[in-house]
């Protein structure tokens, strides 16, 4: 017998990341279904790749936000919709209302602060490793709550790592 796992001919990471991003999407359909009313204390911090394939957000907001950006869904949206490839919602940021079109793939976090939930997820966007970067401080937020994503404790948090084998 060989120690070495055989290459996989089925992609099961892509299959899981598809799966996991998925969760996103049933979550926010649930607030449009609710009349985009977040229930209780529930909010969402979403962190995306603003140059992935089919993001679509303001020129100001890519040039501050070149590489990655935290939006953060609380008081403040509107015309939030979902389907199968992503979302749109519009929020405002320095008081300047903007539309934001975010497929799916291009999410690398998503939590919920208020029940300690969270998912994190592969960047799919070829050769792009997540950079420093300070959170898009979207208008809105009236609390001052970072999301901490400590798996040792044990949260419900989900990480999904698959490593390739060379």
């Amino acid at each position: 017998m060989t120690d070495e796992t055989p290459d996989s001919l089925i992609p099961y990471d892509d299959i899981v990341q598809e799966a996991l991003r998925a969760v996103v999407g049933r979550v926010l359909g649930q607030i449009i279904d609710n009349g985009s009313e977040l229930p209780g204390n529930h909010h969402f911090y979403i962190t995306f790749k603003t140059g992935a394939e089919g993001v679509d957000i303001p020129q100001a907001l890519r040039e501050r936000f070149p590489d990655e950006m935290t939006i953060v869904l609380q008081n403040k949206f509107w015309d939030l919709g979902v389907d199968e490839e992503g979302f749109t919602v519009g929020l405002s940021f320095n008081a300047v209302p903007s539309k934001l079109d975010i497929p799916f793939s291009a999410i690398t976090a998503f939590v919920d602060p208020a029940v300690d939930f969270g998912l994190q997820f592969q960047a799919t966007v070829a050769d792009m490793a997540p950079e420093p970067h300070d959170d898009a401080e979207n208008d809105g937020s009236e609390r001052d709550d970072t999301p901490v994503v400590n798996t040792e404790d044990g949260s419900n948090v989900v990480t999904v790592d698959f490593g390739k084998k060379n």
